[in-house]
């Protein structure tokens, strides 16, 4: 099955799930470089938390070039670009 041919609604619905998975990834290791809470390497955290994000990224602009899609799936997908952009930007730029 191709990426285009899944609905509008569960190609969203991943989008927000990789997207909120890499955010809270990242927070995790953000909070642990700053508190220490446990020993470890961060690295591995930090590249599957962009990865994850990335993901989710690129499925919103996916359903973003679908051609017909809902006003409301269309919004969606515009705000979820932008928050996840932010959040990428955020923490390339917080390593």
């Amino acid at each position: 099955m191709k990426w285009t041919d899944i609905p509008d609604a569960n190609l969203l619905k991943r989008s927000f799930l990789f997207g909120i998975t890499g955010i809270v990834i990242g927070v995790v290791s953000l909070v642990n470089q700053n508190f220490r809470l446990f020993e470890g390497p961060m690295g591995p955290l930090n590249g599957s938390s962009i990865g994850l994000q990335l993901v989710g990224l690129s499925m919103a602009v996916l359903l973003l070039r679908k051609r017909k899609i809902s006003q409301e799936h269309k919004v969606k997908a515009q705000k979820m670009v932008v928050v996840l952009g932010a959040a990428i930007l955020f923490f390339i730029l917080s390593l």
